[in-house]
């Protein structure tokens, strides 16, 4: 029988997910779906060196059954929708979040109950494949779907910046709701208490987190990724959906094991916002998000600038170049990709002097201007807008 918690939970997730997708420009959408190396990057951060590095702290710091094989399986889940909030709230690559949201989703069909079968197998002997909800995986998996479908939809018929900004807004509200709904159902009658537990167990739960964290930041420098790119790749490393380890937990353990278990997702959970805020605001810090590191922290997080660099980008998208000789001129391109031809003519008048005049013309602009946001973009610094140009290219 559904339950009014499950259905308030979905509902909410598809807000959330739905404003973050819609707050997306099609055309960045687009944009991310060719960038190979980086959702490439992003597959195996999230599939291959998290549950890598639960793995190894498993092994290595022999945790007790039920707390190490929780642990493999959250670092085995799939990302959690949650990424693409903390994406926007700190304007790192929201396109980027929202396209490895969708891929990662699908592939966690597959690969999740692979990675769990291998690691457990190898750590444990024990094989909890059949323990899995694949119910609510496949219910989460539809809901998920079905949000960034809309959301691209709505984002690509309705052409509006100011839709943009508002669907943004609606993701932030549907975020902190479900964030407040998620606590308030977490503390009503668990028997679950985080803080009763040896060192091991805080130590080990949040070693992969960091872990994970780490080595992400260092192979997507490594593979000189855009900065705000490389800040959405960490994000989307370590945040996990530790609502599967929790159902997981329930069905497979019981009594004192239980109580182990279920605490896991729990801690990891507020591991996440331990460690991803303070990262995220030192990567604001040092330019590394679409943010001016030198606005103030409200403005920073009540601001997409997701949206407005892109409208940014459009309102710059012709510039044209006047050429002082006839042999400079050719046909060109702007930063855009727009084709802009240059016409060059001599005219020439009996009586006075020859003087020369260049005539220009630009094609391929949209036929149907986007609605503006009614924002004014506030200084930004060079670097940002040259990396928010180049992942239009």
């Amino acid at each position: 029988m559904v339950s009014f918690t499950g259905i308030a939970c979905n509902v909410l997730l598809f807000l959330l997910v739905f404003g973050m997708t819609a707050t997306v420009d099609i055309q960045m959408f687009a944009a991310q779906l060719r960038n190979v190396r980086a959702l490439l990057m992003g597959i195996l951060l999230q599939f291959l060196i998290l549950p890598l590095c639960g793995f190894v702290v498993v092994k290595y710091m022999a945790l007790e059954r039920s707390v190490g094989i929780i642990l493999l399986v959250v670092t085995c889940s799939p990302g959690g929708s949650y990424s693409n909030w903390w994406c926007s709230l700190f304007n790192a690559d929201l396109a980027l979040s929202v396209t490895m949201t969708a891929i990662s989703t699908l592939l966690s069909v597959i690969v999740m109950p692979l990675n769990i079968l291998f690691y457990c197998k190898f750590a444990y002997d024990a094989d909890i494949v059949q323990s899995l909800d694949f119910r609510s995986l496949f219910v989460a998996l539809g809901v998920v779907i079905s949000a960034i479908s809309l959301g691209l939809l709505a984002s690509a018929k309705i052409h509006s910046y100011r839709f943009n900004i508002l669907a943004n807004r609606l993701g932030n509200y549907a975020g902190l709701s479900l964030v407040a709904f998620s606590a308030l159902v977490s503390n009503t009658g668990g028997e679950t208490k985080i803080w009763e537990h040896n060192w091991q167990f805080y130590v080990g739960v949040m070693l992969p987190c960091v872990a994970g964290l780490i080595l992400a930041n260092i192979m997507t420098t490594a593979c000189n990724l855009n900065k705000p790119e490389r800040v959405t790749l960490s994000v989307e490393c370590c945040y996990q959906n530790v609502g599967i380890a929790t159902s997981v937990a329930l069905t497979m353990f019981q009594d004192e094991e239980l109580s182990s278990a279920v605490a896991v997702p729990l801690y990891y959970g507020l591991l996440e916002v331990l460690i991803l805020g303070p990262y995220c605001l030192l990567a604001w810090k040092a330019g590394w998000t679409k943010a001016p590191s030198n606005i103030s922290f409200w403005t920073m997080i009540s601001t997409s600038y997701e949206v407005l660099l892109v409208e940014h980008r459009d309102l710059l998208a012709v510039e044209v170049s006047l050429p002082k000789h006839v042999q400079d001129v050719k046909e060109k391109l702007n930063r855009n990709g727009d084709t802009i031809h240059v016409k060059y003519c001599v005219m020439e008048d009996e009586e006075e002097e020859e003087y020369q005049s260049v005539s220009c013309m630009c094609i391929d602009l949209p036929l149907h201007p986007k609605e503006p946001s009614g924002y004014q973009l506030p200084e930004v610094p060079s670097i940002e807008l040259h990396e928010s140009r180049n992942q239009t290219n």
